[in-house]
């Protein structure tokens, strides 16, 4: 599962790996929700957040008024390299409640998933990849193609077991509510599935609520019906997405099903 985790946990959970580091989170994040920290890899990008918020995109989706334009890693072993900096263009800003961490191409090194707006064309998929130097863009999706138009990231997994990364969000959560599905391959995104009837945000929240779950019989995407009523999993087999009832939504029934309680 990949979701952005809170300040104090991600904080907690980088003080037994991390070594030392010249950039402190605390000293420069405007978001202090936005901290995302991955245990699992080693060498790598660990620890990824957003900085310097800016008032130039009025959408206010995620219930405030500014979104960051500065993505911050933070780089381990590189040769003692641990804070890096990206700040986008005037004409971009980083909406998106944390950044997102997985090794979409088996490198060892996590690449680093965003939603990223621009002011008039709207919401994108965007992968940025670390060179060992710098945060270079990878590969992004088409802009939805007009201004306050958003996506929301579920995650990033091996959806159909064939050793290609798939990245999972919900195209226009409060409009279209689409869960698409998109492969990362060979540096590239392209989309391999897409289902309509499922949400995982409401205008305002500040948190996003869906998850991938890897329980028996393969990854699951959990989402909400349109209603909020509904707690659905789906399953992409390579071709196409198939989805399950899981019983009536709740924050919690979500909880304990990404646990696979």
């Amino acid at each position: 599962m990949i979701r952005g985790l809170a300040y104090g946990l991600a904080l907690l959970l980088w003080a037994g790996g991390a070594g030392a580091c010249t950039v402190d989170p605390a000293s420069t994040m405007a978001y202090p929700g936005s901290v995302t920290v991955d245990g699992t890899t080693q060498g790598a990008i660990a620890r990824a957040w957003f900085d310097d918020p800016v008032t130039r995109y009025r959408h206010f989706v995620l219930g405030r008024r500014h979104e960051p334009e500065t993505l911050w890693v933070d780089a381990i072993g590189n040769q003692g390299l641990c804070g890096h900096a990206l700040t986008l263009d005037a004409n971009h800003v980083f909406e998106d409640v944390a950044p997102h961490l997985a090794d979409l191409d088996g490198d060892g090194t996590n690449e680093v998933i965003v939603a990223r707006s621009h002011l008039r064309q709207g919401a994108q998929l965007a992968v940025y990849r670390w060179t060992g130097t710098d945060l270079t863009l990878a590969a992004t999706s088409p802009y939805i193609g007009r201004s306050n138009r958003w996506l929301a990231i579920v995650g990033a997994a091996d959806l159909d077991g064939d050793g290609a990364m798939e990245i999972a969000y919900i195209d226009r959560p409060h409009l279209a509510r689409t869960l698409r599905v998109w492969r990362y391959a060979d540096g590239t995104l392209t989309e391999v599935a897409a289902a309509t009837g499922l949400t995982n945000h409401r205008i305002g929240e500040g948190h996003i609520s869906s998850g991938i779950r890897a329980c028996d019989g393969g990854p699951e995407i959990l989402t909400a019906d349109t209603n909020w009523t509904r707690l659905i999993a789906t399953r992409f087999n390579g071709q196409g997405l198939t989805a399950r009832d899981l019983g009536p939504w709740s924050p919690q029934a979500l909880d304990a099903a990404l646990t696979c309680s």
